[in-house]
């Protein structure tokens, strides 16, 4: 049942601002970033006993999650977990209703709820969600007052900055004036992602914590715990967020770098207690294998290949046995491969690469498409391209190489190797509806259902006039309606 936005939840007064971050969420420093599909009940549990004070859910869909009462018990109400807490729920949403709608379902399961406007990615642009309302001053402002408003507990944003710190500033100032209680600052532009991520700016984040009055929590360039210290001692911020850091070593707030099949057999031990979807496992564990996977390439198909838990724990194990025997050959004084600063059976930072030296020669940043494209190399292609060669070796992507089309005559897609026009099927369907005509190659009939509907209409016996009978004869409207009342 969705509350009602119109009632009042009575409750006692709920924390605000610091009184919040220092009852409510116990003064955390070391926070474990939503993220999606990974930062699932499972992996929040492994992340809490390595030293993580506060986690966030994965971000939730608002009208999804109104909607749809399997998306909730999936994601939120699956289990009580007392040991998950504090915990924030993030949602992302661009409609103020329906981000409290969604809110007031969740917040008896929580201790904050987090509005998602940090996200850069393409399926964000194309919801209208996450980083891409960040200029939508006056919406996002409805927003947190209604949460504000109708919420029995606080609402917090997670932002990511714009290029001038001076807006970024009024930007974060907004949101606090309009109720927000905590501000998680990604001090990452929304154009900065995948290859083209580079540095996240303190500089923007120690400006807002200078600006506002509330708790703020920094996120971006955490890869180990100095990193932590040093990011608290230069901006001045509350807690520290990590997102990547955390997926490659999950101790890495308690400044240790164990074993990878450590923390992997852990991992998959509270996956049998608290069961996630097969994909998450996957996902954490080709994170936490990364740098070994490079090393014994062919587990990295086996990984991907299997179908059940068991399946990839077997995978996990015969990584652990191969790095066990890489450890017994290793020689008195010999030093990492690839420049990594731990051998590749240790928990250890992923330092994305950036594009290659040449965009600078070419005007710049180059699209992922370009990189891509360049030489046509595997070494540069997506993550999903390169799950498709793994399934079919002789699949490539060079543009070169694929196979030629002829152009539709009207709009420039494909044409039918077999059409009567010389048409894409759409285009083909629209002639041959308007001349009633056929086109066998896209299997379209018009002119011929036409006629035979015509031929059908022909064939049938023309039913004969009803004769209307005359006054006083069998059938006449006094006689039938004095029988009736007879």
């Amino acid at each position: 049942m969705i509350p009602e936005l119109g009632t009042d939840v009575e409750t006692m007064p709920k924390l605000q601002g610091f009184e919040f971050w220092s009852r409510t969420l116990g003064g955390a420093r070391h926070v474990v970033a939503p993220m999606v599909d990974q930062s699932e009940l499972a992996w929040r549990l492994l992340s809490r006993r390595h030293g993580a004070q506060l986690c966030y859910t994965p971000m939730l869909h608002a009208q999804v999650f109104v909607r749809d009462a399997n998306y909730r018990k999936e994601n939120l109400y699956c289990e009580v977990c007392p040991e998950d807490r504090p915990l924030i729920v993030q949602f992302c949403a661009n409609d103020p209703e329906v981000f409290v709608q969604a809110a007031l379902l969740a917040q008896d399961y929580c201790d904050a709820i987090d509005l998602n406007l940090g996200c850069p990615q393409m399926i964000a642009k194309r919801g209208h969600y996450g980083a891409f309302l960040q200029e939508e001053w006056d919406l996002l402002q409805r927003m947190i007052l209604l949460a504000h408003e109708k919420l029995s507990v606080p609402v917090t944003c997670k932002i990511r900055v714009f290029p001038e710190i001076d807006k970024t500033v009024r930007y974060a100032q907004m949101l606090e004036k309009a109720g927000c209680q905590l501000l998680t600052v990604h001090g990452r532009t929304k154009e900065q992602k995948g290859p083209l991520s580079g540095t996240a700016s303190w500089e923007h984040i120690k400006a807002v914590r200078k600006a506002v009055a509330i708790p703020v929590f920094a996120n971006g360039n955490i890869q180990c715990l100095r990193d932590v210290e040093r990011c608290i001692q230069d901006t001045g911020v509350q807690g520290v967020m990590s997102a990547e850091g955390n997926l490659h070593n999950p101790a890495l707030f308690e400044g240790r770098s164990p074993a990878v099949w450590e923390l992997a057999e852990e991992y998959l031990d509270i996956v049998r207690q608290h069961p996630c979807p097969l994909s998450y496992v996957r996902a954490h564990l080709f994170k936490l294998w990364h740098h070994t996977l490079q090393v014994h390439q062919q587990l990295r198909e086996e990984l991907a290949k299997v179908k059940t838990l068991e399946g990839i724990a077997t995978v996990s194990q015969e990584l652990k046995l191969r790095c066990q025997e890489d450890i017994s050959r290793q020689k008195e004084g010999e030093k990492p491969l690839g420049g990594l600063p731990f051998f590749h059976w240790i928990c250890q930072p992923y330092f994305r690469p950036g594009p290659r030296e040449g965009s600078k020669e070419n005007g710049g940043a180059r699209s992922k498409r370009a990189l891509e494209e360049e030489e046509g190399s595997t070494d540069v292609l997506s993550k999903n391209k390169q799950k498709k060669q793994l399934r079919n070796p002789h699949k490539t992507f060079d543009p070169s190489l694929k196979p030629k089309y002829a152009k539709c005559d009207q709009c420039g897609n494909p044409k039918g190797n077999r059409c009567v026009f010389n048409l894409c099927r759409g285009c083909c369907k629209k002639r041959a509806f308007k001349e009633t005509a056929d086109c066998p190659g896209h299997g379209l009939l018009f002119k011929t259902k036409f006629e035979k509907s015509l031929a059908w209409k022909g064939a049938q016996p023309r039913l004969q006039e009803p004769q209307q009978a005359g006054p006083g004869e069998p059938g006449s409207f006094p006689e039938v309606m004095g029988s009736a009342l007879a």
